[in-house]
């Protein structure tokens, strides 16, 4: 940062989604936070991922982006709706200072809309996102939270790699009152993707499920969204004759999600927000990957707990479902029980 620049007394952080990236993008919070103690941080994101970082101890304020309500009302020509929502929530509350760590065409009208002196992103963002920036830097590091660290080190704001996530405190209290999980030591098993190529065969969740219980765990519990129960069947089955086997698919909120990671010995998740939000509480983590670039997006600093097996000539392609099952089906049972804490 220039010497003569003024510090900012109100600073926007832009990341609205997805929910992993979410997680692993608090490192700017808690920079920001180091370099100007004295300001105000507000974070924008999408609406339903605003209780991942609402307790976190250096946002100030919470800027929830109403996507689907906008989006509907976009689509059908009532542009009015997003021009009050930017004025009200962008441009009124008058910010010195704008960084943009999503960098598509949206948040960089989002930077630009709020008119600050300062607004600060990827020089190589998408979509021509980078007409919103006063300042447009060039990062050359890889993996994704590095990118955004380099971000603020381009910017003369000194990176802080803090990944450590803060579940709402009513969230918290309700796990601590949980009458079966409270005093449990229990696995949380997160089996689902948004992805047919990143998903690990549901019958082998349910096996790890079983040998997870007669090891020693007192329960296992199972989460997802309430759209992807289609995803877990055996692992469902089982639980309709083992007590043992918790069902939450659909039964949990975001911060419910952070309390029950927060408080599990074991997390075994494929590639999702999961597992990011085990690497920032810190928890025991069998990460799953297939075509993945893990060098990019993989858990950051837990190389170790990730399970992942490429051949010669695979292609990286987590969307070709063909593909991704082959190389998760490369994952055995045995390989991820060898991985257990000891």
């Amino acid at each position: 940062m220039p010497d003569a620049a003024p510090s900012p007394q109100k600073i926007l952080l832009i990341r609205p989604s997805a929910l992993g990236d979410v997680c692993r993008s608090v490192p700017l919070a808690v920079s920001l936070k180091a370099a100007f103690p004295s300001s105000t941080l507000d974070w924008l994101v999408n609406e339903p991922f605003a209780d991942a970082v609402r307790a976190h101890p250096c946002v100030d304020r919470i800027v929830a982006f109403p996507r689907k309500q906008l989006g509907r009302a976009s689509a059908s020509g009532r542009f009015d709706q997003s021009l009050r929502w930017m004025n009200q929530h962008l441009h009124s509350p008058g910010y010195d200072l704008v960084v943009d760590a999503q960098g598509l065409a949206r948040s960089g009208l989002f930077s630009f809309w709020t008119r600050a002196r300062r607004r600060i992103g990827f020089a190589d963002a998408r979509e021509l996102g980078w007409l919103g920036y006063t300042e447009k830097h060039r990062v050359s590091a890889t993996h994704t939270v590095d990118r955004m660290l380099g971000l603020l080190n381009a910017a003369g704001i000194p990176p802080i790699a803090d990944l450590r996530l803060h579940a709402p405190p009513e969230d918290r209290a309700a796990a601590q009152r949980d009458p079966v999980l409270s005093s449990s030591r229990y696995a949380l098993l997160a089996p689902t993707s948004r992805w047919a190529g990143k998903l690990w065969p549901a019958d082998r969740f349910a096996a790890l499920a079983s040998e997870l219980l007669r090891r020693g765990f007192d329960h296992v519990v199972v989460v997802a969204s309430g759209n992807e129960r289609d995803q877990c069947g055996p692992l469902l089955e089982l639980a309709s004759r083992e007590p043992r086997i918790i069902d939450r698919i659909g039964a949990t909120s975001v911060g419910g999600l952070l309390a029950l990671i927060e408080r599990a010995s074991l997390v075994v998740a494929n590639d999702s927000a999961a597992l990011h939000i085990a690497v920032g509480f810190d928890r025991p983590l069998i990460a799953l990957f297939g075509p993945t670039r893990v060098e990019l997006v993989g858990p950051y600093r837990r190389e170790r707990d990730l399970l992942q097996f490429l051949e010669p000539g695979d292609s990286m392609n987590h969307k070709d479902a063909a593909i991704g099952q082959r190389i998760m089906g490369r994952i055995t049972l045995d390989h991820v029980l060898d991985r257990l804490p000891k």
